[in-house]
C-alpha cells in the first residue's frame, strides 16, 4: 500500500458521491496503478444478475481517476485533471464482486514535461476489469489531460 493511497481514497471517496453510492474500494492506489473492487450488490445488478454496465464503467472511470491522481498529486497546484474521452468493452459476463486495474499509457515524467512547456497534455489510461475468477470482462481506454490552471 502506498503512503498516498489512504489520502487519495478517502479524497475520492468524500469528494465524488458515485464513488460512496456504489460503494467503492481502493485495494491499491499509487503512480504506477490503482486497484478497486466493485463489491456484489443486487441493488446495482442488471437483468442476468451481474454488476450493471453503468457500475462497471464507474468503477472503471473511477480506477482511472484514482491513478491520474496519485501520478500527478504534486501537479494540482497548477494543472486540473480532466476525463476527456472514454471508450469501454464488454468482453464477458460479469458476476459477483469486480475488480478494475488502471495504469496509465505514457509516462508520467513526459506528461509533466508537456505542461511545463505550456501545453495541455493528454494521455491515455487503460483499465481491465476482473472477475474474482481472474477473467477479464471489461476493458476501458480513457483520456485524461491535465488543463493548466489560467
Amino acid at each position: 500500500m502506498s503512503e498516498n493511497q489512504p489520502q487519495i481514497a478517502e479524497l475520492l471517496t468524500a469528494t465524488v458521491p458515485m464513488v460512496r453510492t456504489l460503494n467503492l474500494e481502493y485495494a491499491e492506489t499509487t503512480a504506477e496503478r490503482a486497484v478497486l473492487r466493485l463489491p456484489d450488490q443486487a441493488d446495482y445488478h442488471n437483468h442476468v444478475g451481474g454488476p450493471h454496465a453503468g457500475a462497471m464503467f464507474t468503477l472503471a472511470e473511477s480506477a482511472s481517476g484514482a491513478i491520474v491522481l496519485a501520478a500527478f498529486a504534486d501537479q494540482l497546484s497548477r494543472a486540473v485533471p480532466l476525463a476527456v474521452r472514454a471508450e469501454i468493452s464488454y468482453k464477458k459476463l460479469a458476476m459477483g464482486p469486480v475488480t478494475a486495474t488502471a495504469e496509465l499509457g505514457r509516462p508520467a515524467a513526459e506528461i509533466i514535461a508537456e505542461l511545463d512547456k505550456g501545453e495541455r497534455p493528454e494521455f491515455p489510461v487503460t483499465v481491465r476489469i476482473r472477475r474474482e475468477d481472474g477473467a477479464v470482462t471489461g476493458e476501458m481506454s480513457i483520456v485524461w489531460t491535465l488543463r493548466p490552471n489560467s
